[in-house]
């Protein structure tokens, strides 16, 4: 199965639609760190051939709900998983939690998580992305994200990271709400996640809150098929890379 899922990964990649000029980075499953494209290492051919920065998703997936949110379950063996990656020549790591809901309780433990970890990636010499996403068909999106970006701001005041960080999180319902995040000096970058709208309705709302950029995986490759031509597959690629890269300019 992962062969299949490989092979539509290596379609995109190498595709003449992905690049640098329009892509700053991708997010890379383990199996596919130790994989090939195009017959290169897959870190060595984004960042050498595309000129697209690697990162490397290192999470295990979700716990079970809890207080309104789903921290992530354990990571065994992260620093030797770290280790592989400075030496796969990844750049970052990427790692998601879920809040359902507004609850103080829960977002501030999935902050503690992502914070607690992040020092564990910055100290490998990799750049974290935290990821604490907030479900979009939340009936309270707009409280817990008032309530993240609270817990965030307080933790990058009380315990800095040693190096960079970025963040990845849902679209804020309030227009603009994360702009003291993005012009935090501790803070990279802060990228936003499609969570289940259309490429189309993410990318209107992203274009509304400036300074924020696509990090779109399901939106990106919406209308793409094994079954289309290589011609079909490419223009389809093409023009979703452009509509998204297109409202991050904002």
């Amino acid at each position: 199965m992962f062969d299949l899922v490989h092979a539509m990964r290596t379609r995109i990649v190498t595709s003449p639609a992905f690049s640098g000029e329009q892509i700053l980075a991708a997010i890379l499953f383990e199996q596919t760190m130790g994989r090939q494209f195009a017959g290169r290492p897959a870190a060595d051919y984004l960042w050498e051939t595309k000129n697209v920065v690697p990162f490397l998703k290192v999470d295990k997936g979700l716990a079970e709900p809890a207080d309104g949110v789903r921290v992530m379950k354990p990571i065994p063996g992260l620093a030797g998983l770290l280790e592989r990656a400075v030496g796969a020549h990844i750049f970052g790591t990427k790692m998601r939690s879920v809040i359902d809901e507004a609850n103080p309780r829960g977002i501030d433990a999935i902050v503690a998580q992502q914070f607690e970890l992040g020092h564990q990636i910055c100290e490998a010499g990799l750049v974290p992305i935290l990821e604490p996403e907030v479900t979009v068909t939340a009936q309270d999106k707009s409280r817990s994200e008032a309530l993240l970006l609270e817990q965030i701001t307080r933790r990058l005041d009380s315990d800095p990271f040693p190096g960079p960080v970025m963040f990845k999180l849902s679209i804020p319902t309030v227009d603009n709400l994360y702009a003291p995040l993005i012009a935090n000096p501790a803070v990279l970058r802060v990228v936003a996640l499609s969570g289940g709208y259309s490429r189309d309705e993410a990318d209107a709302l992203l274009a509304r809150n400036h300074g924020l950029i696509a990090s779109f995986s399901r939106a990106l490759s919406e209308g793409l098929s094994d079954s289309q031509t290589d011609e079909q597959f490419n223009a389809t690629l093409a023009a979703s890379i452009d509509a998204i890269y297109h409202a991050s300019l904002t």
